[in-house]
Order: structure tokens, then C-alpha cells, then sequence
């Protein structure tokens, strides 16, 4: 999950970055050498992160300015989705699968100017499930518990050995996105465990933090990624300026006046009917593309701790109660369709046949009229006995983002029709995160970035992934759901995993954990004028690493 796709606010999925199996073809090289370098690029985000620590945040404003400052063990190559190297300048490979080697660069340093080595590295994978070590790393746990451990054979070099077999054991060593490479000497000191303290050995450093307005990096003239031709042609801006913009019109604003250069996903409104104006199409130009990348969903969360919530009856009548025709209608201008289930619809993994919930409020009242719900004492809202305790049928729906307020909004108003009560309330990013690792919620809405292209659906949907802080936030649970999950995660033959996991999409999808609102058709984005590019995207990813500014 390194972008927000949407105007909703979204998670991160630790498999954002994931990297195909291991390959040995050449790949092309991307990006224009001869680009010149200056300027600084100011991007906006949605957000303030709530933490920075690249082993520990979980939100996708964290994720985007990591993707600028931390180093994956490898890269992954925009157009063929395979492995490049990284930190690592190669690596072997166990023919069984058992261990993998990898090699490290002579010339990486820390950005404060210390070198790189295996001791870095296996702090890294050590923090992760080493409770000693005090990081708070359930999020990404589910991926290394196949692993044994790590051993250093010299300081460039590191061997990891395998337990279990698992089809992205690879891919969770090699990418940045699961296993971010941190310097010992910095987060081994335990005021850096939780903070925005964010020390790397990427292609831009931390220049300035200013709380609540933006993050300032500046161009790191010793990455390593420099002297490599596969990177000649990345990376050409002096600096990077975060500036924290949460309203969209407000985005919107700043990107025509030229106080930023690029807004990474707008909402299929703004596409349609606010940038129909000068200075677009002349110094703010709008994007409206596809490529193969895996794409974000987003969603209204149950909380199954709340008995309201844990009847499955109720979470189907509650879709059925989504006028989500309407509001693709009204607000995303049939550029998105009704999503189906866990992730998104255009992915091979996702079960085709699986049909929509559609808005059907009596189809709705019939189901909680039959689970028991009615209006006894007239005053329009429906109650219920649940565990002793006349229960009304009243709950609040946590948001972080104003924009998305219309879409609750119908919501709101036809959950009132059918007697129920919903309280829409907006909250900082911060506590709405605390809220959800809390599980201090009722119902959150929000979304998921696109996660990976080989998707792995234990980070959310497994039962062990409900754990404090862990990204099945909501505590969903089925067994049924969890030996699947255990199945597919062993099957190295993807065509197999597949139709493993397109079961896991049906049987999820008819437990109804989510009302799955929207997945889009296309990628939408906007940029100034002055900034350059070979073309508006590769085949998984619209390349922005590989822009310069122009005249």
C-alpha cells in the first residue's frame, strides 16, 4: 500500500511493494539519465503520519515518505514487476527454498555516513518478531513466521534460513515494504522505537519536520543507486516537500496555484467537474490512467466486538442498505464498480463470481425483522434483546477525512429509514488509528491500498492477525477462512494458490465482515505542468520516481 489512491484515507498493507519470484532475466531500464537535477518537488498529503519509524507505522502517509528514504534489500522494476538489486548488490537462492544469501553493496551508507552492513540487516529482521527488541510490529508479523532466523557470515553478507515453506519468503526478505533495512546504531537506542525519528540509507534524507504543516527531504548525493546505471535515470529533484493537505478542494487549490506538484489520487468528481477551469489543462493537467499495479477499496469496517455487529444477518442487511449505485453515480461518475469482496475486483485472486450486495432496503428489513429486530415502542429507531439488555440499534461511524462525509451521508440517511441510528463522527488521523488498534470503535470507514499483485490475505483477514495493533482491527474471525489462508500461503504453484484464494474472496465475502464499497476503474492523479516525464506510467506503477522538473 506506498500511495493513497483515493480521497478516503487509507491504510498500508505491508505487501504494498511486493516483488515477483526470484528472476535472473535482464530488465529494462527505466527513467531518463540525461534529466537534469534541481528544484524540489512538493507533493501533498493527506495526512500527518502518525509515526515515521519504518518498523513500526502502519498508515500510508508513513509509507509514501519511506518510499523516498528506506532501502529494500532489492528493488522492484516498474515495467516487468521482478527484483533488482538494492541494498544488495546479489543474492543466492536455496534450489529447495530453505535459505537465501544475500550480498551487500561496499558503497551503501547510513545518511549519517556510517556503512551498511549485515549486523543493519539482521537487526532489521530481528526487530520484527524479537518482542526484546520492544517494536511493535503485528502488522507485519504474519509474513515472517516461516523464518528461523538470520545469521551474519561476514559484514557484507547475511544468510536467512527458512522453516517453512511459504510462496513470498522471498519477496518479504527482498522488499522494503515488508522488511524495511534500519540502522542498528540509531533504532537500537530505545527513544527511537516509536517515534518520528526516520534514518535511512534511500535516495533522500530527512532535511526538516515541521508538526502539522510538512516534511522536508533533501537528495542524498551519496545513495549508492547513483553510481548504478539501472538508477541513473531516478530520483532528479533537489528536495521533496510533504505538505499536509487533508480537504480535497483544498488540494485542488494548491496544485493550481503551483504550491504543489502532485496530488497522487483524485476523486473521480474533481476528474470530472473541478478541474474543468484555467489553469487546467495548461500549467495543471489531470491524469486518467490504467496499468497492472494492484489497486485500493475502500470500505465501511464492523467491529465484531460489538454484539451488533458479530450477526452476520446484520452486516448483510447493512450492505443491503448501501445505495452504493447512487453514490458511484452522484460522486464517482461510473468510473468505479461496486466491490465484491476482500481485495480488488481486477485482481486474479478475486472470485468472479461473487455478485454485489446491492441496495435493497426491504430485502434489509426482512433480514432484521427475522434476526429480531423491531420498533416495540414506536420511536423510529429498532431494538433489540441482545445478552439480557434492550438494545437500540444505535452505533457512531468513526471517519478521518472530511471529504468522504457525502458518501455517509446517504448512508446515514437511509439507515434511518430502516430505523436505524448512526452517528457520523470526524476525528483526527492520529486517534482514529488509536481508535482502531484500540478496538475502541463501532464502525470505521476507510480503505486499504492496493496491497501486492500476489496477494496474501493474512495480514487482515486471519484470526492470529487480530492481535493489539494488528490490521484485522475489527477481530473477524472463521475458521474455515483460517485453514484456507494456511493452505494458499503453502501452495507455490500460483495457479493452485488461486483458486485457493478465490475461495477465501467467496467465503469472506459472504461473512460480509465489510460493506465493500467501490474499486476503481482507473488511476486518477494531477500534476503541474513543470514536472517531466517518458510517460504517464509503466505497466505497475505510474513511475513518479523517474520524473524531473522542467522548464
Amino acid at each position: 500500500m506506498k500511495r493513497i489512491a483515493t480521497s478516503l484515507l487509507m491504510l498500508s498493507l505491508a505487501t504494498v511493494t511486493a516483488l515477483a519470484a526470484p528472476t535472473k532475466k535482464e530488465n529494462p531500464i527505466l527513467g531518463n539519465a540525461k534529466a537534469p537535477v534541481g528544484g524540489t518537488f512538493y507533493v501533498v498529503m493527506g495526512a500527518e503520519p502518525e509515526k515515521l519509524n519504518p518498523l513500526t507505522s502502519t498508515d500510508n502517509y508513513a509509507s509514501q515518505v519511506h518510499g523516498f528514504v528506506i532501502d529494500g534489500l532489492m528493488r522492484t522494476n516498474l515495467e516487468t514487476y521482478d527484483q533488482e538489486p538494492g541494498l544488495a548488490e546479489s543474492y543466492e537462492a536455496d534450489p529447495k527454498g530453505m535459505w537465501y544469501i544475500f550480498h551487500l553493496r561496499k558503497n551503501a551508507k547510513w545518511h549519517d555516513g556510517k556503512p551498511v552492513t549485515a549486523e543493519d540487516v539482521k537487526f532489521s529482521f530481528d526487530a520484527i518478531f524479537d518482542d526484546k527488541l520492544g517494536f511493535d510490529t503485528a502488522h507485519i508479523r504474519p509474513y515472517f513466521e516461516n523464518f528461523e532466523g538470520a545469521q551474519i557470515i561476514d559484514p557484507l553478507t547475511i544468510k536467512f534460513t527458512i522453516k517453512k515453506k511459504y510462496f513470498y519468503n522471498f519477496n518479504v526478505l527482498a522488499s522494503g515494504g515488508f522488511m524495511a533495512i534500519v540502522p542498528k546504531h540509531i533504532y537500537g537506542d530505545s527513544k527511537n522505537k516509536n517515534t518520528k525519528t526516520l534514518v535511512g540509507s534511500g535516495p533522500y534524507m530527512v532535511d526538516r519536520y515541521d508538526k502539522g504543516k510538512g516534511i522536508v527531504l533533501k537528495r542524498n548525493p551519496d545513495w549508492w543507486g547513483f553510481s548504478d546505471p539501472r538508477y541513473a535515470g531516478f530520483y532528479k529533484w533537489d528536495k521533496v516537500q510533504f505538505r499536509f493537505v487533508k480537504e480535497e478542494m483544498a488540494q485542488l487549490a494548491r496544485l493550481e496555484k503551483g504550491e504543489v506538484d502532485f496530488i497522487d489520487a483524485i476523486s473521480p468528481e474533481a476528474y470530472m467537474q473541478k478541474t474543468n477551469h484555467e489553469p487546467w489543462g495548461k500549467s495543471a493537467l489531470k491524469k486518467k490512467v490504467d496499468h497492472l499495479g494492484p489497486r485500493p477499496y475502500n470500505f465501511v469496517g464492523w467491529n465484531f466486538l460489538n454484539p451488533i455487529f458479530a450477526d452476520r444477518d446484520v452486516r448483510v442487511a447493512l450492505a443491503h442498505l448501501t445505495n452504493r449505485e447512487l453514490m458511484i453515480e452522484k460522486f464517482r461518475f461510473g468510473m468505479s464498480l461496486p466491490a465484491t469482496g476482500p481485495w480488488y475486483l481486477q485482481s486474479p485472486y478475486a472470485n468472479k463470481s461473487v455478485k454485489p450486495l446491492l441496495f435493497d432496503p426491504k430485502k434489509a428489513q426482512e433480514i432484521l425483522t427475522k434476526a429480531g429486530w423491531a420498533d416495540a415502542n414506536k420511536d423510529g429507531i429498532l431494538e433489540k434483546t441482545i445478552n439480557g439488555k434492550e438494545t437500540p440499534f444505535r452505533f457512531t461511524l468513526l471517519m478521518a477525512n472530511k471529504d468522504s462525509e457525502k458518501y455517509m451521508t446517504i448512508y446515514k440517511e437511509d439507515l434511518k429509514k430502516a430505523g436505524i441510528d448512526m452517528e457520523i463522527k470526524l476525528v483526527e488521523w492520529t486517534t482514529f488509528v488509536k481508535s482502531m488498534d484500540e478496538k475502541k470503535f463501532d464502525a470505521v470507514m476507510l480503505g486499504w491500498s492496493g496491497g501486492s499483485v500476489d496477494n496474501d490475505p493474512k495480514q487482515i483477514w486471519h484470526s492470529t492477525s487480530s492481535q493489539a495493533g494488528g490490521s484485522n482491527f475489527i477481530s473477524y474471525s472463521n475458521p474455515t477462512v483460517d485453514k484456507l489462508i494456511d493452505e494458499g500461503r503453502e501452495e507455490l504453484d500460483k495457479a493452485k494458490r488461486i483458486q485457493i484464494y478465490q475461495k477465501i474472496y467467496k467465503a469472506i465475502a459472504d461473512d460480509a465482515p465489510y460493506v465493500f464499497l467501490f474499486n476503481n476503474k482507473f488511476f486518477l492523479f494531477a500534476h503541474t505542468a513543470k514536472m517531466k516525464m517518458d510517460k504517464p506510467n509503466y505497466a505497475y506503477d505510474l513511475g513518479v520516481e523517474t520524473w524531473w522538473i522542467g522548464n
